[in-house]
């Protein structure tokens, strides 16, 4: 019998196409998976298992590419129709709103015959790159169960490495993707700005740095579902480039010799990088230069100046005080201090502090900063490589900050988003890819970043080091 525990989505559609397996046998299998191990992880925290019976069971079921597969949605990111949406938020799981119409990523995904069979865990509003909600409780990371399987979305991620599903929706402010893409040994890839749309409620999300798209075990995954998800929608204030051809057919493609830039210090001096991810991203850099493509140690002189944390913080935290609106709106009464958490109701203090001059600076600088970064690959280099994270995954409850002192939260973050948030505030493509474990068998990714709009270029090149370093037959220690 076919252990659908350890097969991609792509093969899952197969499989239904061919007429060996149903959806109804591929979701109730995902369900079976999901009750199997779940206790020992706390990835999925909301159980859509009757409406995944029901929607699977339908004559309605769209013939899509992805017919009957199931998958998984973070619990923030969007909104699925019907389903609770409480963001890691403790008064929205008290009151458990839920919403009332589908994002329209989410109705790309269904189109595409996707099966939403569970809503999986994230920090406060994905404030954190760890999923330690008070609201919830941790998510535990696979591979060892002291440790975070990173955030925002962790919950994806975890589900995902240990075969409840094949594929996991995620989102990426500041490394939400990449991140627990990283620390749970997946592919994670985030798009362009503009690739996918935020609509029908959203234009952007904190001023553009965040992006949509998922998780997955394999490069060819994260590309086919790209292809469903990306393009412009009616509304939207902007777009990124439409693609060529298919992201799919981009894996395997040859992507020619390429000039890539090694950086392996964080930027701006922000933190120490610990020697495994400087290993690893070494590692990653020697495989590359085997497969004919040029290393050099160079990357954006850019990424060395030092306001770079404090211009991202006065971006974000307005952010986090619309947040809180938004559940004061969803709750028909004003939010306190005690109805979200402490470091959540920090961010929003310093939010209010600033202007709306100082707002818009910040957004300014932002622009003009990224300007100054894309010169390096107008220089000729095609892909900057460095460690998706600063450090290995994180053992639980060490990023949780003390109630005291709740901004301490932000200063042990640093290292987990160091390499990943500024190329939110670029816009540009990158990606995570797990070609290294360390000596006690944890999950090193190693991320790569290509020019704006050019996910075909990582697609290409992750292909190729997915063919050279397979790593879909690793299993963490919890798998279904």
């Amino acid at each position: 019998m076919t252990d659908l525990a350890t097969l991609d989505a792509v093969a899952q559609a197969d499989l239904v196409r061919r007429g060996e397996l149903s959806p109804v046998e591929l979701v109730e299998a995902a369900i079976t998976r999901i009750e199997k191990i779940d206790h020992d992880l706390n990835a999925v925290i909301h159980r859509r298992f009757e409406k995944a019976r029901d929607d699977v069971a339908s004559a309605t079921l769209p013939d899509g590419p992805f017919r009957g597969v199931p998958i998984v949605l973070k619990d923030l990111d969007g909104l699925s129709m019907g389903d609770p949406c409480h963001e890691g938020n403790q008064l929205l799981k008290e009151i458990d709103w839920h919403a009332e119409h589908d994002s329209f990523l989410f109705a790309k995904l269904r189109a595409a015959g996707f099966v939403f069979v569970g809503k999986t865990n994230t920090p406060e509003f994905g404030l954190m790159p760890t999923t330690e909600p008070l609201a919830y409780g941790p998510t535990h990371n696979p591979w060892n169960l002291e440790r975070s399987p990173g955030g925002s979305s962790g919950g994806s991620a975890a589900a995902v490495a240990s075969g409840m599903v094949p594929v996991g929706h995620a989102g990426d402010g500041g490394g939400s993707i990449r991140i627990p893409a990283s620390a749970c040994g997946l592919f994670g890839l985030k798009p362009t700005r503009g690739r996918a749309s935020f609509g029908p409620d959203d234009g952007e999300s904190w001023a553009g740095l965040v992006v949509r798209h998922v998780v997955s075990r394999s490069v060819r995954d994260s590309a086919a579902v790209l292809d469903v998800i990306a393009g412009e929608m009616p509304g939207d204030p902007y777009t990124a480039p439409p693609p060529a051809r298919p992201f799919a057919a981009e894996v395997g493609a040859d992507p020619g010799r390429l000039r890539i830039g090694l950086r392996t210090d964080a930027p701006a001096a922000l933190c120490e990088t610990h020697p495994d991810c400087v290993a690893a991203a070494e590692d990653a850099a020697r495989l590359l230069e085997s497969l004919g493509h040029t290393i050099e140690p160079t990357s954006p002189a850019a990424f060395d100046e030092s306001d770079l944390m404090g211009m991202f913080l006065t971006i974000m935290t307005p952010w986090v005080v619309h947040d809180i609106e938004t559940v004061a709106r969803r709750a028909g009464r004003t939010v306190t201090a005690a109805d979200v958490e402490p470091l959540t109701w920090a961010y929003a203090e310093i939010g209010r502090a600033y202007t709306a001059s100082q707002y818009l600076e910040a957004v300014n600088s932002a622009h003009a900063w990224s300007r100054r970064v894309a010169r390096w690959w107008d220089q000729g280099y095609d892909l900057m490589l460095t460690p998706t994270m600063a450090v290995p995954p994180t053992v639980l409850g060490e990023l949780v900050p003390p109630a005291e002192n709740p901004l301490e939260g932000a200063v042990g973050a640093t290292p987990v988003a160091a390499f990943t948030a500024l190329l939110n505030v670029t816009g540009q493509p990158a990606m995570s890819v797990p070609l290294f474990w360390t000596a006690d068998d944890l999950p090193i990714g190693t991320q790569l970043a290509a020019a704006y709009g050019r996910e075909d270029l990582l697609l290409r090149v992750a292909g190729q080091l997915e063919a050279a370093r397979p790593w879909a037959e690793r299993r963490p220690a919890t798998h279904a």
